[in-house]
């Protein structure tokens, strides 16, 4: 009496197939190709990746700190450059005027300072106290003053410099431009594109729904 085998049998040449193997048939080979074709395409780096809370806020929390280096960089070299002009034989011979422009401008680039370095004290303070993004929000915020004040040291700046070589009225006309510039370079220009960019996000949601009202009332349509 001929045996029973529970190993399959390859149906080519006979010989006992191991179980779980699939049998080759044709066009397999090609539809093998095509399932790992998908698969990759599945795959595929050019689908967004979502960014969760937690990357965000250490994203900006990097964006602040890259930011805060440029700007200190510039108040510090502008602060040293003021206190040593009151070292000098020249400052004695300056007027009332610009002895109290002098006073003023190491007011604001002390504030400047203050203001651009707090960031770093709200991070060395605060740091895990689970608080990272109240920080990241104030020390935005302390970024924004800290770069008024640093035009406002600049401008006071080229006052005392311009008013010890010009008229006043020249040196005031000046300065007047320079801090017109800054106001439009560093707060004005990123306003105008923030709002563009607003009404830009805002028109392509109408467009969406308009599409999707379109399309809901050709189903509808179709429907009937």
């Amino acid at each position: 009496m001929k045996s029973l085998d529970s190993t399959p049998s390859d149906s080519e040449n006979g010989r006992p197939r191991a179980a779980g193997t699939t049998v080759s048939g044709p066009g397999s080979e090609t539809r093998e190709s095509e399932r790992r074709a998908g698969g990759e395409n599945d795959r595929s780096p050019e689908k967004p990746s979502q960014e969760d809370p937690r990357e965000r806020v250490n994203r900006r929390w990097n964006e602040i700190l890259q930011e805060t280096r440029v700007a200190q960089t510039g108040i510090q070299i502008l602060f040293g450059f003021l206190l040593s002009v009151a070292f000098t034989q020249r400052f004695e011979r300056l007027g009332d005027f610009d002895h109290r422009v002098y006073v003023v401008t190491v007011v604001l680039g002390a504030a400047a300072i203050g203001a651009l370095i707090a960031p770093v004290a709200l991070h060395r303070f605060l740091s895990g106290s689970q608080m990272k993004d109240e920080v990241v929000v104030i020390a935005g915020r302390f970024m924004v003053c800290g770069m008024v004040l640093l035009a406002l040291t600049i401008g006071c700046t080229l006052l005392l410099l311009l008013h010890t070589v010009l008229t006043d009225t020249l040196a005031e006309l000046l300065v007047g431009a320079v801090m017109v510039w800054f106001g439009a370079a560093w707060f004005l220009l990123p306003l105008v594109l923030k709002l563009r960019s607003v009404r830009r996000a805002d028109h392509g949601d109408r467009q969406a729904k308009q599409a999707g009202d379109s399309a809901s009332r050709t189903r509808n349509n179709r429907s009937r």
